[in-house]
């Protein structure tokens, strides 16, 4: 494993002075490599570990991607990019009668149409022709009506491991006004949310990540949760449209924020909605995954406006399995914490989607106070790494000292 103290000591050891090198009757010390050599050694043996770990990351990545393909083959295909999405349909966007009738005219039928009003977007779900795989679905819609948006409807992971219990609400945490919808599972036992509601078959069905998410808010200050559930019981659940449904449903219900804790693919209908509750005043906050740097860019963390959040340690150390966004924003705790399990025990939690509500509660503390929240949790972010913004910590560390 990569100890950055040993890096760092190694990087000292040519400003240490000549006197350090002690001399002792009767010894004879063994010849001491040139700093440079040792140093040399010392990086290249770190790059290589970085560099196996990140392959590691992408493997299981891979792994848990063909599982799931595996698992769910009567519910879930590979679209055309090889990424899982719901088998046997496509989304159009904002479809006109023209396009619809382009769509029936080569096989499709249409399933239901969804008029998101609250994110000014329309979607419009069609069911492939009989015998048609899902990626060559995709080009003969985008043939049959070229000038038409098209998306497969991906399905998002959790960006967490290990799963937590109910931490009560800090006595020292300052209450926070601002409403903050989650989009994940729905929380268990315990859960103090103002409203949950579903967008997947069996939902809302309490799941340990969603718990721990909702207790994460709750023990950071947010006295106002309103719960999406988007995988209930659906092998397929955690799908775009579910959670552009999801986003509508907040954005119309007086959240402020919503905190994103799944990771995907790009996705035009996802892009869509990310952008029409950016519009509605919903800022979004999402987490950078745990796919490893070498991954590829998540999703929705990845789109302009979003708010991107990666995760440190205890000791305000980077983790080695963060994933990576197009733009990094903050990091904030997301090990070495404890959360909440649907049972309602306590346990530990690791991975960014742990640290995503913890940012979400600073910023709609930001909100709460008025004026430029961006330039207030800028303010508050501890700068750690190079100065400035930087590829580890974004702007800085928030709520260093939440979830503990």
């Amino acid at each position: 494993m990569f100890r950055p103290a040993l890096l760092a000591l190694a990087l000292l050891a040519p400003a240490l002075p000549a006197a350090a090198q002690l001399a002792l009757p009767g010894v004879r010390l063994p010849p001491v490599p040139p700093a440079g050599d040792a140093i040399g050694r010392t990086l290249d043996q770190t790059t290589e570990t970085l560099r196996e770990t990140a392959d590691q990351l992408l493997d299981l990545r891979q792994a848990r991607i063909d599982r799931l393909l595996r698992r769910e083959r009567d519910s879930v295909e590979a679209d055309a990019r090889g990424a899982p999405a719901r088998r046997g349909e496509l989304l159009l966007l904002d479809p006109d009668a023209a396009t619809l009738e382009a769509a029936k005219a080569v096989g499709f039928a249409l399933i239901t149409r969804d008029r998101l009003g609250a994110l000014g977007l329309e979607v419009a779900r069609l069911q492939l022709p009989r015998g048609v795989k899902l990626a060559a679905a995709e080009a003969l819609l985008s043939k049959a009506a070229p000038e038409a948006e098209i998306a497969p409807d991906n399905i998002y992971f959790e960006s967490g491991a290990a799963l937590a219990a109910w931490a009560a609400a800090s006595a020292s945490a300052d209450a926070i006004a601002t409403t903050v919808g989650m989009i994940d599972g729905a929380p268990g036992k315990g859960a103090a949310v103002a409203a949950q509601r579903g967008f997947a078959r069996g939902a809302p069905y309490a799941s340990d990540h969603g718990s721990a998410v909702a207790s994460l808010l709750a023990r950071a200050g947010v006295r106002r949760v309103l719960a999406a559930d988007v995988y209930g019981k659906d092998p397929a659940g955690g799908n775009a449209l579910a959670i552009a449904r999801a986003l509508d449903w907040l954005a119309g219900s007086g959240a402020k924020v919503a905190t994103i804790s799944l990771v995907g693919p790009n996705n035009a209908v996802l892009a869509k909605a990310i952008a029409g509750a950016s519009r509605a005043g919903l800022v979004v906050v999402a987490a950078v995954g745990n796919d490893g740097p070498a991954a590829p860019p998540s999703y929705p963390a990845s789109y302009p406006g979003v708010v991107a959040v990666t995760a440190v340690d205890g000791r305000a150390r980077p983790l080695i399995e963060a994933g990576r966004a197009l733009h990094l924003d903050y990091a904030a705790p997301g090990a070495d914490i404890r959360a909440a399990t649907r049972s309602g025990r306590n346990k530990s939690v690791r991975g960014t989607s742990f640290a995503t509500p913890l940012v979400a509660a600073r910023l709609a503390a930001a909100l709460d106070a008025g004026g430029d929240w961006r330039a207030r949790l800028d303010r508050e972010a501890e700068d750690l790494g190079p100065r400035g913004a930087d590829k580890q910590y974004g702007r800085g560390l928030l709520c260093r000292s939440c979830g503990k």
